[in-house]
């Protein structure tokens, strides 16, 4: 008897201290997914490996029983201390099993006091009512060891679906981002952008023919290059040298000599126009496709052709290389994108999901994956097979021109409408989107987003537009979880291409 008189005062002074902050915390939002704040989330984490979260399911819908105070009180005093002991006894038994369940008919009081409860060595899931078994909102702590799949045993198909979905797709939060300075000076739509690897200074190619450097910092002016005869279609700064690679519709591949300021090398054998890029980052390599629907491999120092990737039957928008195998990753409007064995030159794989034609691509910067950007969805895939993951939907109604990631797994992608999305990468959650303005004295239809690139610490966004500007984007360094909260609702039936 004494001892339960000791549970029984210690919950009573968690519940009376922590009052307040489950009102805070939990309000009356009825059907929400809320997270619990940093400080609390060693404490309990879930067992499904997200963050912990709770789960609240139509508390407004459902008829709760109507009982005096005094009774509530004692409910939720008797379920705080009854959690103590059963804590207790299941340390001295050495084993970890299921702790009690919670009694029904509990407040938003009830739940944070038995957060605070001592659970050590137990994480914590919360899952809707009928996810267990009960007839409100409750609690289910389960234990550090079971699986998955073992805490959702004898839950009908649509609750397990739920709860996988929550603890699949749980998103990062972000802070929204904002436009902080619109650059005038090109003379034609802006179709191409590449930041050096400083990151003191960014390139531009446009329809006006020409190359412009720009001071990252400042946005001014700092260098124009003169020598393409058709508009610039794709940038590549090479990491280990002082050269810059530049392709067009002109049908030639140029290569400049950054402390000459002038061309040095020119790469004959495209038959149409050239519309991509990209420099091996281990290799004197230098890979670029275009409209005659191949990609070329061509060897810096000689300008020898050193392999023609044959395979795609039409043009080919976007090419992507790394150090490891797949070295070359390319992408067509035949809605194909390959990858290819750069050692025997030739197409290692060929992924089909797209059913429209791609238009880019881009190479996460600290996971083994990437993403493409087609009219019908932006695809995520892993490497080194191309398996693909998820479809990051329902953010264009136009032609996605470019796609942008960063390191904190920010993906940006820009369309033909002038729309920008930004969404979570590994959650597929979009958090915001965006309508550029076009500069004055333009047409409302030359919003469109050709080209988009992160600066080298992933702070920074460079769009490239169609209205002749360059804009500059930052986070909202004011922004936080409360002025801009999670809005996000768990995609229950992913599709599986």
């Amino acid at each position: 008897m004494a001892e339960d008189s000791s549970h029984r005062e210690r919950a009573k002074a968690l519940i009376g201290k922590n009052r307040e902050e489950a009102r805070k915390l939990f309000g009356r939002q009825g059907s929400k997914v809320l997270q619990f704040p940093v400080e609390c989330s060693e404490k309990l984490a879930v067992d499904l490996g997200l963050k912990p979260l709770y789960m609240r399911s139509n508390l407004k819908s459902r008829k709760r029983p109507r009982v005096s105070a005094e009774t509530a009180e004692e409910k939720l005093v008797n379920g705080a201390a009854n959690q103590m002991k059963a804590t207790i006894a299941s340390k001295e038994a050495s084993t970890a099993p299921v702790i009690a369940k919670p009694t029904t008919g509990r407040s938003e009081n009830d739940l944070l006091a038995a957060d605070k409860a001592e659970n050590t060595g137990r994480e914590t899931v919360s899952l809707p009512a009928a996810a267990v078994g009960e007839s409100n909102g409750s609690l289910a702590l389960v234990p550090r060891k079971e699986s998955a799949e073992g805490a959702l045993t004898g839950l009908t198909t649509g609750d397990k679906q739920l709860a996988l979905a929550i603890a699949r797709d749980r998103p990062t939060w972000h802070p929204p981002w904002k436009m902080f300075r619109g650059i005038s000076g090109h003379l034609g739509w802006v179709r191409s952008v590449a930041v050096d690897t400083t990151n003191e200074w960014f390139a531009t190619g446009s329809a006006d023919r020409t190359v412009k450097i720009w001071d990252l910092a400042s946005g001014r002016l700092k260098l124009t290059l003169t020598g393409h005869i058709s508009a610039v279609r794709g940038i590549a700064i090479s990491p280990r040298h002082p050269y810059m690679f530049t392709v067009g519709e002109d049908k030639t591949v140029k290569c400049w000599d950054l402390e000459q300021n002038k061309v040095i090398r020119n790469y004959h054998g495209h038959l149409s126009g050239v519309y991509c890029v990209s420099l091996h980052p281990t290799l004197d390599v230098l890979m670029t496709g275009g409209r005659d629907s191949t990609v070329r491999v061509w060897d810096v120092r000689t300008r020898a052709q050193v392999f023609v990737l044959a395979g795609h039957r039409d043009t080919v928008n976007a090419v992507v290389t790394q150090g490891v195998d797949p070295q070359v990753i390319s992408a067509s409007v035949d809605s194909t994108i390959r990858t290819w064995d750069l050692a025997a030159g030739k197409c290692s794989a060929t992924l089909t999901n797209h059913k429209k034609g791609v238009r880019a691509l881009v190479r996460h910067p600290r996971e083994f994956s990437f993403a493409s950007a087609s009219a019908d969805n932006i695809k995520t895939w892993a490497l080194p097979d191309g398996t693909f993951v998820r479809n990051l939907s329902g953010g264009h109604d136009k032609l996605v021109n470019a796609i942008a990631v960063n390191e904190d797994g920010v993906v940006v992608s820009g369309g033909d409408d002038g729309s920008m999305c930004f969404w979570d990468y590994n959650s597929a959650h979009r958090f915001q989107r965006e309508q550029t303005v076009v500069q004055p004295g333009s047409l409302d239809c030359e919003a469109g987003v050709f080209a988009m690139a992160f600066d080298q610490s992933g702070s920074r966004l460079i769009t490239c537009e169609a209205d002749k500007t360059i804009k500059m984007w930052k986070e909202d360094t004011e922004a936080t979880e409360e002025t801009h909260p999670l809005n996000w609702k768990p995609d229950l039936q992913p599709k599986r291409y």
